[in-house]
């Protein structure tokens, strides 16, 4: 294993992703939550813990519809995250962008696309501009599996290779499209070698040292800020169905127990006490700090007030440009004409 010195760093955010998508899960059941479309990335933080603690504070990002942990990892708020999914006034996009439609400029995420690969050739614009700026910022693509068989990426990877663009394509293969395992899904299962056969540096992490995948993420990074640009593939397990509703009746229970004994942060919790970097009672304590922190994040967005129904049409219209009314309010006036 390579130098620990971010593994207790690594170990808190993976750990601060899991413990808010547990809350997502209870905003859920609580029925506070905006729609009924969660998409969970519990057993996926090593991707996002890795490459996002690569990245630098300049650069950009997009993500996909099972997003949350990357912009957890990116520095999100977990109580202005938490009221956007509960589509209140203090989330990020005051309630209307929800789950899978979260941005925030300011911290370099330029959104979330409910689409499959709707967002990577986002970031194929964001590299334009970067290199014709001269600014030394780098924008990551992050995507499931299922946008592996997407034209769209193909596209961008071409175009981001034929200009050399500083930009990274992150694909955490999870190994569910939906309800479809990836054997069924995919003829050519080699990523890597897909998007090599663009000219693109690649990387295929497939185990569980969170510090070991940081380490060749950033160089993979770091290459793109150097017009390299790159692409990362991270296997890992979905821990649970494709949305909160979903109870994967398509894969067995067999399968399901011996996959999450590959959980990237309990391997990442021994690897700290192995190497006497912490002790269980320093864990333990990085741990309750995290609960408290999502909990306030909780009663955070339960208590944060419910946007005014003109709302929806702000930031949708031009300010010069009078609302539109309800159909109620047409033929109110009408009759009382």
């Amino acid at each position: 294993m390579m130098s620990n010195t971010l593994l207790p760093e690594l170990y808190t955010t993976m750990k601060r992703i899991r413990s808010f998508e547990e809350r997502v899960g209870e905003l859920f059941i609580k029925g506070e939550s905006a729609g009924t479309m969660l998409h969970l990335s519990t057993g996926e933080e090593i991707g996002p813990a890795c490459v996002g603690t690569a990245m630098k504070e300049q650069d950009t990002f997009t993500t996909h519809h099972r997003g949350h942990g990357i912009f957890i990892a990116r520095g999100g708020d977990p109580k202005k995250m938490l009221a956007e999914i509960a589509g209140k006034k203090d989330g990020y996009c005051k309630g209307k962008g929800g789950s899978m439609h979260i941005a925030d400029m300011k911290l370099g995420h330029l959104g979330a696309n409910a689409i499959v690969g709707g967002g990577i050739p986002t970031v194929v614009g964001a590299g334009i501009s970067y290199k014709y700026l001269k600014e030394e910022r780098v924008s990551v693509a992050f995507f499931g599996d299922g946008a592996m068989q997407q034209g769209i990426l193909y596209e961008s990877m071409n175009m981001a290779s034929l200009w050399k663009l500083p930009v990274v394509f992150c694909c955490i293969n999870n190994q569910y499209g939906m309800g479809t395992k990836i054997d069924n899904a995919v003829g050519y299962k080699d990523f890597s070698k897909r998007a090599e056969s663009f000219g693109l540096k690649t990387l295929h992490i497939n185990d569980l040292d969170v510090e070991n995948a940081y380490n060749k993420s950033r160089e993979i990074i770091e290459d793109a800020r150097k017009f390299q640009p790159g692409f990362i593939e991270i296997e890992c397990y979905r821990f649970y169905g494709h949305a909160r509703m979903d109870k994967s009746p398509y894969r067995n229970d067999l399968e399901e127990t011996e996959m999450r004994k590959l959980d990237p942060i309990d391997y990442a919790k021994k690897e700290l006490i192995k190497n006497n970097m912490l002790n269980k009672e320093e864990i333990s304590e990085i741990d309750k700090n995290i609960l408290n922190e999502m909990d306030e994040a909780m009663e955070f967005a339960i208590k944060s007030p419910v946007n005014d129904e003109n709302e929806i049409f702000i930031d949708v219209y031009s300010e010069k440009d009078p609302l539109p009314i309800s159909i109620d309010e047409k033929i109110n006036k009408i009759l009382s004409n």
